[in-house]
């Protein structure tokens, strides 16, 4: 199923398959976390010799969100499976599952977590079929939230259009389309080998790169930042380079690690982002690489604190 397929009003909640708010039998009264900023690392030092700091980087730590203020009702019959409905979504899991929220008009955003903590009280409205102050708290350890739109760029190595062809005895090529003429043939059009990401957010995304062959030196340059991710490899027809510049991977054909091919030119994988923004990118290989079928496509969804 789609991510956040059954998100389609203000106040809904997705975790995972199970859907949190109006016109369900779970609602909840508020929500901490999501729209704050997340706790911060500070590597800031003090000055030795001078009033204030030495500047450091500003790291994000796991988003914590909490719902809090959780009524579950439902006919007394029913109850339990309701309640057992919501450990199910709710159990220790060792992967994170998607949570999609909506709080307005802006519409839904994604973030993947896992559950740590889950209260249901158990009193005297459980027999009547109301449970207050139940509570759910979710840990996720990329703390940013995303559009769920995956966006795609892609682009072929750069070729050169073939231009006007003069014939000797017939001049220049006229093109006629369905009995219509339709001017001078130039051929068909070349390739810049560039192509265009946009991050609406206001937080760096990391993108999916993926290199196809044939080809022999594969690169990608982020013409806005000018930082550059290539590899000493050849890679055949078939075959793909998959580079995760979130987790720092790069992956042959989904099986062989091939990490180590990075060249002297190559920023660290995790470095490689898209800041909020137009970032152009130029798709380039080794001299001699120039094969149409050779591709790069790049995969983002645009990131939000």
């Amino acid at each position: 199923m789609a991510l956040g397929d059954q998100v389609t009003a203000s106040g809904h909640v997705q975790l995972g398959e199970l859907l949190l708010g109006r016109g369900t039998p779970y609602r909840w009264r508020s929500l901490s976390g999501w729209e704050d900023l997340p706790g911060i690392d500070d590597g800031s030092v003090p000055r030795a010799d001078a009033h204030g700091a030495i500047l450091g980087r500003l790291l994000a730590q796991s988003r914590v969100v909490t719902v809090d203020g959780l009524m579950i009702r439902a006919r007394p019959g029913e109850l339990g499976g309701v309640v057992q409905q919501l450990g199910a979504a709710t159990a220790i899991t060792e992967a994170e599952i998607p949570l999609v929220v909506q709080l307005d008009e802006r519409g839904p955003l994604l973030a993947w977590v896992r559950v740590t903590a889950r209260s249901v009280p158990v009193d005297r409205g459980y027999t009547v079929g109301t449970i207050t102050g139940a509570a759910l708290q979710l840990v996720a350890s990329d703390p940013r939230r995303y559009e769920l739109l995956e966006r795609t760029a892609a682009a072929s190595l750069p070729t050169d259009e073939p231009g006007l062809a003069f014939n000797v005895e017939a001049g220049l090529d006229w093109h006629s389309t369905a009995n219509v003429d339709a001017g001078l043939d130039f051929g068909p059009p070349g390739s810049t080998g560039t192509l265009t990401a946009r991050n609406t957010g206001n937080a760096p995304a990391h993108p999916l790169i993926e290199f196809r062959g044939p080809v022999s030196l594969p690169s990608l340059t982020n013409l806005a930042t000018g930082d550059v991710l290539e590899y000493d490899l050849d890679l055949d027809a078939g075959d793909a380079l998959l580079v995760d510049t979130a987790e720092g991977t790069v992956t042959l054909n989904s099986t062989t690690s091939r990490l180590y091919t990075a060249t002297a030119r190559s920023v660290p994988e995790q470095s490689f982002a898209l800041w909020p923004g137009t970032a152009d990118m130029a798709y380039r290989a080794a001299p001699g690489s120039s094969d149409p079928i050779a591709s790069v496509t790049v995969r983002w969804r645009s990131a939000y604190w």
